[in-house]
């Protein structure tokens, strides 16, 4: 009988293993250091805030694991032996393995910056991350101010986080403006107005110099390239993650910034796959990034691997690119490619509504010859999964997109609805004469 060793145990790995013991009867073994039992990493912001317990973020009882036989082991591996497929634990120990598939995640980028290391200076990612917040900021009695340098969505979670304690923060940010990479220039602004709002002091265009050191070797402030010095307790890095692979330098896998696969999650080493965080496409699929530190596509690698290893081989696609987040309490979506006007493309246009007084906008995304529709951001809206992505695999344009777009509102009963209001804009903006039609989104997704 096989034996399925899984180095990781996130959402890529454990729905892996959850989906090959559907499949089949394999032997599978999780390793991993970070926690007992799997977890949702993305809920660990709202055990800090008060909304859980850690053992809420659990969505498996304990007795899970044995009833589906599915080993766990609590360790770090060191090495990993390709040649006579065995892994080396921190203890010594070894584990033998027929087919490998490492799931280890990302860990937070660090850039060199004096001072990166003391005590007090840490991530958000982990579970320890987690702990080590708890007693690095307690309160606004231990912590006096907390400063924050990167501006991503770990970021603004950190923030959130730290201000539900009413602790003073800092949030130190690069770019002129918040995640302009990534937003158009409307939706960064009206974000960069929200944090404000929230009692953020948000430093753009501003870089981090260094961090300063007490005498017991613990955060005391910051310098930033304005020739600034913030007193602080906390210093949160979140300028993005980087795969965990460190471990695997010697151990004949090909490396890039990741783990390198093919379609087939398959690495240059027979037997041996990497999904999630820590596995980089040797192309990225259509548009997207050769790594994807996303918690949906990590679930999809790991159920079309289970695919694979259980003898149906698959190929991963993704699909169409969606996401969803929250920054502090306005709620994002995206569906389709919206791009920044810095990254955008040449054929690329964009129909931009922003409401009057709430921090509610959308984006729509289109091809500005054949106005085919390419993608959407909403915030403080939300939409409908299914549709978008059936309107984005039928080529709709975004005329179909503006008559249908009340079908796609998925905001519960009594919410104010702003579709009437886009599409006179969209009218105005672009001298069309759309009526917003009224059907059910059941409908619409049957014509659609």
């Amino acid at each position: 009988m096989d034996h399925i060793v899984i180095i990781g145990n996130g959402i890529s790995g454990v729905t892996l293993a959850r989906h090959i013991r559907k499949l089949s009867d394999k032997k599978i073994t999780i390793i991993s250091a970070e926690s007992d039992y799997f977890f949702s990493r993305t809920a660990l912001m709202y055990v800090y805030m008060g909304h859980m317990k850690f053992e809420h973020t659990q969505p498996y009882e304990n007795w899970f694991w044995k009833k589906n036989r599915i080993d766990l082991v609590k360790g770090f591996v060191e090495k990993v032996e390709t040649d006579s497929k065995k892994l080396l634990l921190k203890d010594s120990s070894y584990i033998s393995y027929d087919k490998l598939i490492i799931a280890t995640g990302s860990k937070p980028n660090k850039f060199g910056w004096p001072g990166q290391d003391l005590k007090g200076v840490q991530g958000l990612y982990s579970k320890q991350d987690l702990e080590m917040l708890e007693k690095n900021a307690p309160n606004n009695k231990v912590c006096n101010r907390a400063v924050i340098v990167g501006g991503g969505l770990i970021g603004i979670e950190m923030a959130e986080m730290l201000r539900s304690r009413e602790i003073p923060v800092t949030f130190l940010v690069r770019e002129k403006s918040f995640w302009n990479g990534v937003l158009p220039a409307g939706e960064s602004a009206m974000i960069n107005e929200h944090i404000l709002e929230h009692h953020i002091d948000l430093q753009l265009d501003t870089n981090l110099e260094k961090i300063i050191s007490d005498d017991n070797g613990r955060a005391k402030a910051v310098v930033t390239d304005k020739g600034e010095t913030i007193e602080c307790n906390v210093v949160g890095l979140t300028a993005g993650v980087a795969p965990n692979i460190d471990f695997l330098k010697d151990s004949g896998i090909e490396l890039g910034r990741g783990i390198k696969v093919n379609r087939f999650l398959e690495t240059n080493v027979k037997d041996v796959y990497a999904i999630g965080d820590c596995a980089e496409q040797h192309e990225g699929i259509g548009s997207r990034r050769p790594i994807e530190a996303v918690w949906y596509t990590g679930r999809m690698m790991g159920e079309a691997l289970a695919q694979t290893i259980c003898g149906q081989k698959r190929e991963y696609n993704p699909g169409h690119w969606f996401n969803s987040a929250k920054f502090l309490d306005v709620e994002y979506q995206t569906y389709g490619w919206v791009f920044s006007e810095r990254s955008k493309k040449d054929n690329e246009h964009h129909f931009h509504w922003r409401h009057a007084t709430e921090k509610i906008c959308i984006t729509v995304a289109f091809d500005k010859d054949s106005y085919q529709f390419l993608g959407i951001n909403t915030f403080g809206i939300r939409m409908r999964h299914e549709i978008f992505d059936q309107w984005l695999t039928e080529n709709k344009d975004i005329d179909h997109v503006m008559t249908y777009l009340k079908g796609a509102n998925f905001d519960p009963e009594f919410y104010k609805l702003y579709e009437d209001e886009i599409v006179a804009k969209y009218n105005a903006d672009f001298n069309k004469n759309i009526s917003p039609k009224k059907k059910s989104w059941k409908r619409i997704f049957s014509i659609a």
